[in-house]
């Protein structure tokens, strides 16, 4: 039996089957499903876990003795073989076979480890195994699917939240799951739940820190050059890391770029915002930044954002919150004052 991760939950209320497989390189997904049938197993009064980690001095006559040996007292057991990201030797692939052929009353046996290759789903051992498994496969979330995905999540979470939300947040997160259910969490901490739209979400997100990135880019967008200078600054005060400021900065200079070029060519800024992914509240702010330069200067802003990276990275000489500043105000429409170079003594 074949699951997807969101299938789990359902399938778990009814009686365990013996065997259960989870693997994918998403480490998140595979927690969590591992998580459930953990939590399935206690529910279901299997009162005896054992942990086993597969490496190269693991021997299989483990799993072998611990499938045959009567858990005391005759409780319940969830046996846990964890791969590691070991490749199954002969005798692993044998160990399988023989649990699977045989597989003890009243014993649960999950196996976790990393994405199964094409070869290995299609080898007569595995589908052996499989006669008496359930395989959970997880997958990275595509960049397409990831609003959806959040949405998803925000509604197991008890929001209620609009496509413009979801979206939001996928921007923000940039296709780390991680990261997407800790913002969950925290706007569940900060709101409580319920209704969820982007004021909130905008509102949310301002009141858990003095100064934010996005609101940055929003001030350079809008042209406010005294605002942009004072939120650089907190920033670098709070230790706010330099990457996760030019990724913001130069975001909205790739967007602008393209809207800028796509309006060269006769196209209406209107039907563009929905697939370039601009949301309602923003675009006065495109409007008025694309109003301030043509689309060769947005080019120009990006070519600035490429070294700005250099110089955080340690590839180009500089200051990385001065070459911030730099940019964010050239952003804004403000003349930047040149950066103080140093001298050789």
């Amino acid at each position: 039996m074949r699951l997807k991760p969101f299938e789990l939950s359902q399938h778990l209320s009814s009686p365990l089957k013996p065997i259960y497989w989870v693997s994918g390189d998403e480490p998140l997904q595979l927690g969590e499903a591992c998580d459930a049938i953990r939590a399935a197993a206690r529910n279901q009064e299997y009162g005896v876990r054992e942990i086993y980690h597969v490496d190269r001095d693991f021997q299989w006559q483990q799993l072998t003795a611990a499938a045959q040996s009567l858990s005391l007292f005759s409780e319940r057991r969830l046996l846990e073989l964890r791969l590691n990201g070991a490749k199954l030797d002969d005798a692993g692939r044998s160990a399988l076979v023989e649990y699977a052929s045989r597989p003890p009353e009243d014993t649960v046996l999950l196996i976790s480890g990393a994405k199964l290759e094409a070869s290995v789903s299609k080898a007569k051992w595995f589908n052996e195994v499989m006669n008496q498994a359930v395989l959970i496969q997880v997958w990275p979330v595509e960049h397409g699917e990831l609003p959806a995905w959040i949405g998803r999540r925000l509604q197991q979470k008890g929001f209620q939240a609009t496509a413009e939300v979801a979206r939001f947040l996928a921007e923000r997160v940039e296709g780390n799951l991680l990261a997407a259910v800790q913002e969950i969490e925290k706007l569940f901490l900060l709101t409580g739940g319920g209704r969820l739209d982007m004021e909130s979400v905008v509102a949310a997100v301002s009141d858990s820190a003095r100064y934010d990135v996005f609101v940055l880019a929003d001030a350079c967008l809008a042209g406010n050059g005294a605002r942009v200078a004072r939120i650089v600054t907190g920033l670098e005060e709070e230790g706010v890391a330099p990457t996760l400021v030019l990724w913001s900065l130069a975001k909205d200079a790739r967007t602008a770029a393209l809207l800028a070029f796509a309006q060269s060519q006769g196209q209406a800024l209107e039907a563009l915002f929905p697939r370039m992914g601009v949301w309602d509240k923003r675009k006065p702010l495109f409007h008025k930044a694309l109003g301030r330069f043509r689309a060769e200067r947005w080019q120009d802003l990006l070519r600035l954002c490429t070294r700005v990276d250099k110089v955080i990275k340690g590839q180009a000489p500089g200051n990385p919150w001065q070459e911030l500043l730099q940019l964010a105000l050239r952003m804004a429409g403000v003349k930047a004052p040149s950066p103080p170079r140093t001298l050789p003594l």
